[in-house]
Order: structure tokens, then sequence, then C-alpha cells
């Protein structure tokens, strides 16, 4: 299968919500889906000043679209509480959920919650929004004639570097500075790890609501935003792994972009998606591990309980 942006059929009376919109993969994603006619996007960062940049960069473009960007640090559940009930007091319907999101390969730490910084923004963050976005797409789902509702995980072919059991459920409230070796090293480990999470969690939000379609994607290796806060020496691996294999920036929003527009008949619920338009085999035995899932899925929902 191939994907080019005029693939993307006319989005008439569809709402979109993209997580991390404010640059990067969300800016491109918002970017494309606003040249077909959608009834309302949606989208969430850190920067109000970032945000009108891309409000205004797409109104050029497409003028009659309407855009409401939401403030939200996905690294405070607070927050994302916050961003939740603004978004569900002004939308009707939410067709698509993009969990766009996401920090990389950064020193030890943890976020406001307790959590490691990674684990704690790309996972934990997403999954409490989704938790609580979730009644608003299921009523999506059942009341509108013709509804297709989806829910897309940006993970990454870095889910291989997680640590060898997968999930280190037992530090997760710690910096976890001992995950990982000198290869891939703890950066990349803990990022893996968080990757891993949002693998596993298509996975599990699949099992649980099979009325919408949850998948989980590689957006490829891109040069984005993400890469300018990291060292040339952690950045090395990488760079070394996607030799001869870079795809193009502006290519970047294609994955999770297809995976949101395509006719559903082409995408299988719980299952991941590399560039462009792919099934990936997953290549590890804890992405394949329904326990883990499971156990991921059970741990998470008590941690969520405190703070919802």
């Amino acid at each position: 299968m191939s994907f080019t942006p005029q693939d993307i059929p006319d989005l008439s009376g569809r709402v979109y919500f993209v997580t991390g919109g404010t640059a990067g993969l969300g800016a491109g994603t918002i970017s494309l889906l606003a040249a077909h006619k959608p009834a309302h996007i949606y989208f969430s960062g850190r920067s109000g000043d970032k945000a009108k940049a891309v409000v205004e960069k797409v109104k050029a473009q497409n003028p009659d679209v309407p855009l409401t960007f939401i403030q939200c640090d996905l690294a405070n559940l607070a927050s994302v509480c916050k961003a939740a009930e603004q978004f569900i007091a002004q939308a009707e319907r939410l067709d698509v959920f993009f969990a766009n999101a996401g920090i990389m390969a950064l020193p030890p730490g943890t976020t406001v919650d307790g959590y490691e910084v990674q684990f704690g923004t790309n996972h934990m963050g997403h999954a409490m929004l989704i938790k609580l976005l979730l009644p608003l797409m299921q009523r999506t789902a059942e009341r509108f004639p013709g509804a297709d509702v989806r829910i897309i995980m940006s993970s990454s072919i870095a889910y291989k570097q997680a640590p060898r059991e997968g999930i280190a459920f037992e530090t997760l409230k710690t910096p976890q500075r001992n995950l990982g070796g000198l290869v891939p090293g703890g950066e990349w480990c803990r990022y893996g790890q968080s990757k891993l999470a949002n693998l596993l969690y298509a996975q599990g939000l699949a099992k649980r609501y099979p009325n919408i379609t949850s998948v989980s994607i590689h957006p490829g290796y891109i040069k984005t935003d993400l890469f300018a806060g990291v060292s040339f020496l952690t950045a090395l691996p990488v760079r070394i792994m996607a030799a001869g294999h870079w795809t193009p920036v502006e290519q970047g929003p294609y994955s999770q972009t297809w995976a949101a527009t395509t006719p559903r008949q082409n995408l299988e619920n719980g299952a991941y998606y590399i560039p462009v338009a792919n099934r990936g085999v997953l290549e590890t035995v804890a992405a394949k591990d329904d326990k883990l899932a499971d156990k991921l899925w059970d741990w998470t929902e008590k941690e969520l309980a405190l703070f919802s």
C-alpha cells in the first residue's frame, strides 16, 4: 500500500484532536487534515505562541477550517485533566484522536507526578487524556450514522530498545537511572520503554473498546525538533541505524495521517503500522506479550485512578 496527501478523502463532519500539534509531525498532520474540510481540528501543546503560528499558517491555506488550541502539558496529569475538561465542554463529538506528542532521549528525571519523565509524558499523559475522552468517543461511535472512530498512537521502532522485561514496573516512579546498559544506553532504553507502552496500549484499547479502531504507528526516522535537544553522542546510535533510511520531514506526518483517513477495512484493530501504510511485524517478545499488555493496562488504570 502507498499514500500521498491526495489520497485523503473528504473529512466533512469529522472532528479531530492532535496532541503536540504546535510543531513537527503534529503541525504537519493538522495541515494535511485541514485541506480536506474537517468540521473542527483541536490541538494541544504547551506553547500558546507556537499554537498561534500554526493557526495562522493553516488559516492562510484553509481559512474556513475551525482550529482550536487547548493548553496541555502531558507531563502534568492535572494539566491533562483540565485540557480534557475544556475539550469536552466545547465538542459534541470526537472522531479521531492522535496521541502524537512526545519527548525523546532525555536525561534521567521524573514528571511532577513522580513518573519516569519519558514514560510519564509519552504514556501516562496520553493514557489519562484517552481515558477522559473515551466516553465522548464511544458516544460518537454509537450515535452518529457512519461514524468511524479511531485512536492513533504514535509509537516508534524504538520499542525494540525497551528493557528485556519490556516495562520495568517496579521502578517507574523513579528516574530509572540504571535502566539499560551501554547499548542502547539509558536514554534510549527509557524512551523505548515508553514507545513499547504506546504500542501495547493500542492493543489494550482495541481489546476493550472494539467499536473504536486503535492502532500504533512508527512515523519513520525523521529529524524533527525532538533531535534538537539530543547531544551528538546520544543521537549517534540512531543516526547509524537510520543511515540511508531517513524520511523527509514533510512526509513525517504521512504514517499517522494515513492511519486516520484510510478506509477502515485497511486497518486491523490493535495492529502496528510502519511507513507508509504497511503492517509492521512485531520483532520483540515484549511487543507480542498479551499478558504484558494486560499488566500495563491494569497498572495504568490503577495509577490514573489516583488523579481522576
